[in-house]
């Protein structure tokens, strides 16, 4: 069965050195090592200091093109690291999409970082969405981003059959413990689609702030946010879900205390897509045979949970 996740072109290592060595000279003798894929990007480390992100669907090449228009207008506003794109590749005969190249924030992912570590991540987040949250629109706008979230990832007419359907598709691979399905049955029948006011699209997101974007050093501190090829102008509730999947409650009082208060009904939507994006991404760990990224996942499920 075909995956949102499945791939239209799978860039290899050989195919990767290429196009770097063929479009960028100055890196020869290019060293490549595979750092991962995600949905969108297949993602390999070049000579030890950049990354080099290659589109796995078309859906991702006009993405890939406003986040290397806007990182750059990003740059020096947050105390977190973001990439800073150096390389640009164009479409060839070996690939016919574009690709770029950053320096490399080094870290690794947060898959095993310790509650006092994610309490302790809440200001250094807080501080860096409201700055992110509050970049000027016309800015963003003239960098090319979607200006509307066209995946409509608020629409409950449409996401909560889908939420519904991942459940059951979690049940049936036994991934969760029978009281998480049942809470989480519960949550997902109890969404209505007229409970929110239609959402006003008038905020630069990340768009895909999950565990996998987050950088964290050897002690497990936040250093840094990475992957913004899914940024547009849309609701700040779409990133806030990482307040609910990530931080415990102790963390999400702080968190608010140094972003800002949010309406009640920003606060519901960042948990549903806490919830549902949380739920995706285990499933994708189980699809791609990621042990570790299903067990956080199960962690951060149970997180955003918890009223």
């Amino acid at each position: 069965m075909t995956q949102p996740w499945s791939p239209e072109h799978v860039v290899t290592v050989t195919l990767a050195r290429q196009l770097v060595e063929e479009q960028f000279p100055e890196l020869v003798p290019v060293r490549v090592q595979v750092l991962g894929e995600g949905f969108d990007n297949t993602v390999y480390q070049i000579n030890e200091d950049y990354v080099f992100r290659f589109p796995r669907r078309e859906i991702a090449v006009e993405l890939l093109r406003a986040e290397g228009r806007l990182l750059p207008d990003l740059a020096g506003r947050f105390s977190l690291a973001i990439p800073e794109p150096l390389f640009y590749g164009t479409p060839s005969e070996r690939f016919p999409w574009p690709f770029l190249g950053y320096r490399l924030v080094r870290g690794v992912a947060p898959e095993r970082v310790r509650a006092l570590r994610r309490i302790e991540a809440a200001q250094p987040l807080a501080e860096f969405l409201r700055a992110v949250h509050s970049f000027p629109l016309e800015k963003a706008k003239r960098c090319g981003v979607p200006e509307t979230d066209i995946m409509e990832r608020f629409l409950l007419d449409k996401r909560k059959p889908q939420l519904l359907a991942n459940i059951e598709k979690a049940a049936a691979l036994e991934l969760l413990e029978s009281a998480t399905l049942h809470t989480l049955r519960e949550y997902a029948n109890a969404l209505s689609p007229a409970q929110w006011t239609p959402p006003i699209y008038d905020t630069l997101v990340h768009g895909d702030l999950h565990i996998r974007n987050l950088v964290v050093d050897a002690e497990g501190n936040l250093t840094g946010v990475i992957d913004w090829g899914d940024t547009h102008i849309g609701h700040r509730a779409l990133d806030l879900s990482i307040v609910y999947n990530y931080l415990p409650p102790e963390g999400r009082t702080v968190f608010y205390q140094h972003y800002g208060e949010v309406d009640r009904q920003t606060q519901e939507m960042a948990r549903f897509r806490a919830v549902f994006s949380t739920l995706v991404l285990m499933l994708y760990g189980h699809d791609q045979q990621q042990e570790q990224l299903v067990a956080v996942s199960k962690q951060n499920l149970a997180l955003a949970l918890l009223v």
